[in-house]
């Protein structure tokens, strides 16, 4: 029997290509289109506007411990964190509540984050990234994965004057394989400044960083983080170690700020 290959026109130039094969971390101004944009941003504040506090577990999501996103510090009401893969579920901020476990906010000012099954259970959301055939063909281009899955969806609110600072972090101590795998899309539903959620990124160092250390469900429960004796390190560095050594770019990190839709 013959098989038909899906074919589509690139996205990326081969320049694209070549840049995200190195900082491995590539902007693409209005990929995202202002009516889909719209369209997820609407449906994003729909689902916090609709969801009941009554019964939820209080769970506030905290990346680390002071300034360490890799220390052992709790996930607090860890069993509806841990089991939000294929649900629609909403992460309060660290001090969205205050000693009486009264919300300090409004609802909508509270939330930090809805995860993780987006893209399975919401159908806005699965047809921006399931049924998009933009972004399957993105990841095509990017030529990174041999056959690619979609684990994980998340809506990051970045509420205004609560909220605790996110530290420097790679996603693979997160979503850990061996060799580093994972590869994010991250995208803008509003315009992103210095002063309004835009990132971070250190150039190349998916290439010169090891992981060290993997999160983990602990034996007592919970969650935490599991040192590795050997880190390992990300795609292809252990073939390229010699130039990667000379090719180093500098080690300060670029805030990239951008409209909404890139």
């Amino acid at each position: 029997m013959g098989h038909h290959h899906h074919v589509e026109s690139s996205i990326l130039s081969p320049e694209q290509v070549a840049k995200a094969s190195w900082p491995m971390y590539l902007i693409l101004p209005s990929f995202v289109s202002p009516e889909d944009t719209a369209a997820l941003l609407d449906r994003a504040k729909e689902l916090i506007q609709d969801f009941p506090l009554e019964g939820h577990p209080m769970t506030r999501f905290t990346t680390g411990e002071e300034d360490d996103p890799t220390s052992n510090k709790k996930h607090v009401g860890d069993e509806y964190f841990l089991s939000s893969g294929d649900k629609i579920r909403f992460f309060l901020e660290d001090d969205a509540f205050d000693a009486t476990g009264n919300l300090t906010k409004p609802k909508e000012k509270s939330v930090n984050k809805i995860g993780h099954g987006l893209h399975e259970l919401d159908s806005v959301f699965r047809r921006f990234t399931m049924e998009n055939q933009k972004l399957k063909q993105l990841a095509r281009d990017l030529a990174f994965h041999q056959d690619p899955e979609v684990l994980q969806s998340m809506v990051i609110c970045k509420q205004p004057e609560i909220g605790g600072k996110v530290p420097e972090h790679n996603d693979s101590t997160f979503l850990y394989t061996d060799p580093p795998s994972a590869l994010g899309f991250w995208f803008a539903l509003e315009q992103c400044t210095e002063s309004n959620g835009a990132l971070s990124f250190l150039p190349g160092s998916h290439r010169h960083t090891p992981i060290n250390k993997r999160f983990v469900r602990m034996p007592e429960g919970g969650t935490g983080f599991e040192e590795i004796r050997d880190p390992i390190t990300p795609l292809d560095l252990q073939k390229s170690a010699s130039s990667a050594a000379t090719d180093l770019p500098g080690t300060d990190y670029v805030l990239e700020t951008c409209d909404a839709g890139t």
